[in-house]
């Protein structure tokens, strides 16, 4: 349902549309901080005019209205992708580089192609269409805030089927971020595959 809202992360996408006439998509990361678990990269394509109440950086969220949100987001999408890039990728080349690759392969996954992508801080030279990266995109932008929502979904639901596999490192609860309880359960029980060996506190 389309809701009529004046915030002003609405007013940054509709510049794009109304002055340069854009087919518009956004895209954002989760998970470049963790010890564990793949970065995740989401773009998303919402169509013109499209508004709903909260839509905001998903940090900002509590879990329930980005829940909300994912499944407002993806039902009005033209189009919405999202990519992983694993932990022994990340410790091949960088979490920069892995979350530029993640970005790159969800726009790849896209069916629909759009002209112009705003992408939540980062710029990327070999990207194969034009960008914009935004600071703080996913406060300012519609389109950066939604792929944020379904980026963040997306790898919360993997560091819960990860929890099943190895339930002693509580990803449940810490999704794999360097929390004081992660780092004693790593002392403890030594790190997993999916740890990320190239960040300080696994090696």
């Amino acid at each position: 349902m389309v809701v009529i809202n004046n915030k002003e992360i609405f007013k940054y996408d509709k510049e794009y549309y109304v002055n340069r006439g854009f087919f518009l998509g956004g895209i954002d990361e989760a998970g470049r901080g963790p010890l564990a678990g793949p970065v995740v990269a989401a773009c998303v394509i919402l169509p013109e005019g499209w508004e709903i109440d909260e839509l905001d950086d998903s940090k900002k969220l509590t879990q329930k209205q980005r829940e909300r949100l994912e499944t407002e987001i993806k039902k009005a999408a033209v189009d919405w992708a999202v990519a992983y890039c694993p932990p022994k990728l990340i410790d091949q080349i960088n979490i920069l580089e892995a979350t530029k690759m993640a970005m790159v392969m969800a726009y790849q996954m896209l069916r629909v192609k759009p002209d112009l992508l705003l992408i939540d801080a980062i710029k990327i030279n070999y990207f194969p269409v034009r960008h914009f990266g935004i600071v703080k995109g996913d406060s300012k932008s519609a389109s950066i805030a939604a792929a944020s929502i379904i980026a963040k979904q997306a790898r919360d639901r993997y560091m819960l089927e990860l929890h099943e596999e190895y339930p002693y490192y509580g990803f449940s609860k810490n999704k794999g971020y360097p929390t004081k309880d992660h780092y004693e359960r790593i002392k403890t029980y030594g790190p997993c595959e999916e740890h990320r060996f190239s960040f300080r506190g696994i090696s």
